[in-house]
Formats: structure tokens, C-alpha cells, sequence
């Protein structure tokens, strides 16, 4: 099975280590000796861009966090996918 990598299987680990990532650093940040991991800067849409066409309603809006325990994740998810 390891000849079998392809960039799906990257791109979904990588999520998921993103969000896991995220996941660890949001209940760090209660932890005082653990709240660096909990560390970023989020940036996207502040306000959602509202497209009205009288029968529809399209709310566009895009926030994305970066955090430190979400840069681990991403690394570990790298590593995880060179290994297998």
C-alpha cells in the first residue's frame, strides 16, 4: 500500500489535522501552562457578503483561523502521510 499516495489523501489528512489541531488548541487556551497552542490570527469576511435577487438570498462569508496547535496538526498529518 505504499505506492498508493495521491494529493486527496494529503488534503484530507491535512484537514484533519487541521480541525483536530484547532480542536486541542480551543480547550488549551483554558490550561495555563498550554494557552501558547491557542496563539493565531484569523482572517476572512468580518462581515458576510449579502447577495439579495428578490426569491433568493445568497450569504457568502469566510473566516479562517490559524493557530499554533493547528500548524502541529498540519506537520503531523504531513508526517503521518510520508510514513504510510
Amino acid at each position: 500500500m505504499r505506492g498508493t499516495k495521491n494529493g486527496w489523501t494529503l488534503l484530507l489528512l491535512m484537514l484533519a489535522g487541521v480541525v483536530i489541531g484547532g480542536f486541542i488548541g480551543s480547550i488549551a487556551s483554558s490550561v495555563p501552562g498550554l494557552d501558547w497552542l491557542n496563539y493565531g490570527q484569523a482572517f476572512g469576511l468580518e462581515n458576510p457578503l449579502v447577495l439579495s435577487m428578490g426569491l433568493v438570498v445568497l450569504t457568502f462569508g469566510l473566516t479562517i483561523k490559524i493557530t499554533i496547535a493547528g500548524i502541529i496538526g498540519i506537520a503531523l498529518a504531513i508526517l503521518i502521510y510520508r510514513w504510510i
